[in-house]
């Protein structure tokens, strides 16, 4: 390393230092397309589900209207059907991203930083 970087690493709080090696860790593992076997395919299916583009605008558009207390009934009972199936899923993106861990032998925090984007990735403070 060179002066400058020792300097620069030097003055960082220990908040931004671990976010800094998060990011070393995360930049120095291999990146996360596919698996090597049809067990660890299923976890990156649950891991990795989104709602589709159409369910994502509909989810957006009913919370904006929540926001600003314009929903019906029906509307209501729409989004918290939306807002329950996300609860569950992010449950068992959880459990199956401990799982997988396991399978790895790596850590949670290693993995999960493997599957955000970059741009979450940089909006973590």
């Amino acid at each position: 390393m060179t002066p400058v970087t020792i300097k620069l690493i030097e003055q960082l709080s220990e908040e931004r230092l671990t976010a800094v090696v998060q990011l070393l860790e995360f930049l120095s593992e291999p990146p996360v397309q596919g698996a090597s076997n049809p067990i660890e395919e299923s976890r990156l299916e649950v891991i990795q589900r989104r709602l589709s583009p159409d369910d994502q605008k509909r989810l957006e558009e009913l919370r904006a209207r929540c926001e600003w207390g314009k929903l019906t009934d029906i509307e209501h009972e729409e989004l918290i059907t939306y807002e329950d199936r996300l609860e569950q899923w992010r449950v068992e993106r959880l459990e199956t991203l401990m799982e997988l861990a396991r399978l790895r032998n790596i850590d949670l925090l290693t993995l999960n930083l493997q599957f955000l984007s970059e741009s979450e990735l940089f909006h973590v403070t």
